[in-house]
C-alpha cells in the first residue's frame, strides 16, 4: 500500500489544514496509508501529544480512518522530518508552500542549489508534492 507522509504544525495553522487538505486528497485518490506528524522542539515548552494532534486534526476534518498520528521530539523539525520519513518508507510527501522555504534554506546550507523537490526526492526516493495554499 502506497504511504503518504504529511508534516504539520500544532497547533493547526491555516496553512497545516490546507497541506493536509492536499495530503488528504491524495491519500484517497490513491488509496493510500496516511501519517500525520508533528515534531515538537526541544527547545518549545509547549509540547503536543499524539492525542492533541489526532484530536485537532479530527475537529477539522472529521474522523479519519486508516491514518496514522506521530508526534516525535527533535532539535531540528526538518531533520526530524526526513528521519520520520525514511523509516516510515514514504512512497509520497506533502509539504506546505511555507514548509518548502524552510526545507530550502536547510538544503542551501548542504548544496548548492536549494531545489526542494528534486532534494527530497534524490535523498528519499519518493515523490514529494507542494500543496499551494
Amino acid at each position: 500500500m502506497t504511504q503518504v507522509v504529511v508534516p504539520v504544525r500544532y497547533p493547526l495553522s491555516e496553512h497545516s489544514e490546507a497541506t493536509l487538505a492536499r495530503a488528504l486528497e491524495i491519500a484517497e485518490d490513491r488509496d493510500t496509508q496516511l501519517t500525520v506528524i508533528h515534531v515538537n522542539q526541544y527547545q518549545d515548552n509547549h509540547q503536543a501529544t499524539r492525542r492533541d494532534l489526532k484530536d485537532a486534526v479530527e475537529r477539522a476534518f472529521g474522523a479519519l480512518s486508516g491514518t496514522r498520528y506521530v508526534v516525535r521530539r527533535g532539535l531540528l523539525v526538518e531533520e526530524t522530518l526526513l528521519d520520520e520519513i525514511v523509516a516510515e518508507d514514504a512512497d509520497i510527501v506533502v509539504i506546505g508552500k511555507k514548509q518548502a522555504g524552510r526545507w530550502r534554506q536547510m538544503i542551501r546550507r548542504l548544496v548548492d542549489d536549494p531545489d526542494v523537490e528534486t532534494f527530497l526526492r534524490d535523498e528519499l526516493d519518493c515523490d514529494v508534492v507542494t500543496a499551494e495554499r
